[in-house]
């Protein structure tokens, strides 16, 4: 059976209750955030050249595993939305890499109305399943590795809706810019990496989960105009040398499960500068239903309360937020 990463973790109640005010950067909660009712899907359309749109309120919603909708204004931008959370056997076993892929509209549609761009990390099946589906629904441009361009052409999106990116890309949308950042996947405890690979031409469309290969890794760095600057990881490990200069505001971190890769960690908060907040994500149980609280397995409880320990003891100023399910946080 294939060893995969799982990077899920016990909430930490306590940290995600600090409202914003004069005296520093933190998070808001509020409840949970409804997406207006589905509508018929609009054709696929290319994304919106940048232009100055109207400025309104960020927030950030996490959607489970690295997944977020960040609303800026008018737009909407998607980070890994996967939403479907199919059965694998992963977290009740036995493991199924021939699980067939199962998109769920009636859990996408409620929560999709709009977006305009979706940015991939890396395309196991836990981050980019749904992404065909709400590119088609939306009309969103897709961006991703070049792994993650082909798979969009076995899906059927139009090239033109599909941008392959590799990182050091700066990307002006106007009222924010995304900065693309080479990455690296996390490694299990027998230093492999899940179903790894690459598509460097169209394949059949992809049946099961195991044709849904790593792809390479990338982070996004999101700058808001007057708004925050935001860091995007899909995986546990970093190249950090990739993020010099980067120094974002906050950093969603997704939360290693293997010891495999050194010094996480100290080099991925050294290398943002130690962010003033930091935001565990995939430590869910990302299997069940997308309900507050969270699912967290019991063997990952500790997981959970070593990384908020890390995090404290590395990077004492940093504030850590561990979220909660389609709440929207303003940082």
């Amino acid at each position: 059976m294939p060893s995969l990463d799982r990077r899920r973790f016990l909430r930490d109640a306590a940290a995600t209750t600090a409202l914003v005010s004069a005296g520093g950067l933190a998070a808001t909660s509020s409840a949970p955030a409804q997406a207006a009712p589905p509508t018929a899907a609009p054709a696929p359309t290319a994304a919106p050249a940048p232009t100055s749109r109207r400025r309104g309120a960020v927030s950030f919603r996490w959607w489970g595993t690295a997944g977020w909708r960040i609303d800026i204004g008018d737009r909407t931008v998607l980070v890994d939305p996967f939403l479907s959370r199919i059965d694998t056997g992963l977290f009740t076993g036995p493991f199924n890499p021939a699980k067939a892929l199962t998109v769920r509209t009636d859990v996408i549609d409620p929560r999709v109305d709009r977006a305009m761009t979706v940015l991939v990390t890396h395309t196991h099946w836990d981050h980019f399943l749904d992404v065909p589906y709400i590119a088609k629904r939306t009309g969103a441009r897709v961006f991703g590795t070049l792994t993650a361009y082909h798979l969009g052409l076995a899906y059927g999106l139009p090239s033109t809706q599909l941008s392959a990116v590799k990182g050091g890309e700066v990307l002006d949308f106007g009222d924010h810019s995304v900065e693309v950042v080479g990455s690296l996947h996390s490694r299990n405890a027998t230093y492999s990496v899940a179903f790894p690979g690459v598509r460097v031409s169209q394949p059949a469309q992809p049946a099961t989960i195991a044709d849904l290969p790593e792809g390479d890794t990338l982070g996004y760095l999101l700058r808001v105009d007057g708004g925050p600057s935001v860091y995007f990881t899909g995986a546990s490990d970093v190249a950090e040398r990739n993020l010099t200069g980067l120094a974002p505001d906050v950093a969603m971190v997704a939360m290693q499960s293997a010891t495999t890769t050194g010094d996480y960690l100290p080099r991925l908060l050294a290398g943002l500068d130690y962010p003033k907040v930091v935001v565990p994500v995939h430590w869910d149980n990302f299997e069940t239903e997308l309900q507050n609280p969270p699912v967290v397995a019991p063997a990952d409880r500790l997981r959970l309360d070593d990384m908020v320990a890390a995090v404290r003891r590395i990077s004492p100023r940093s504030r850590v937020l561990v979220p909660e399910y389609e709440t929207a946080y303003h940082f």
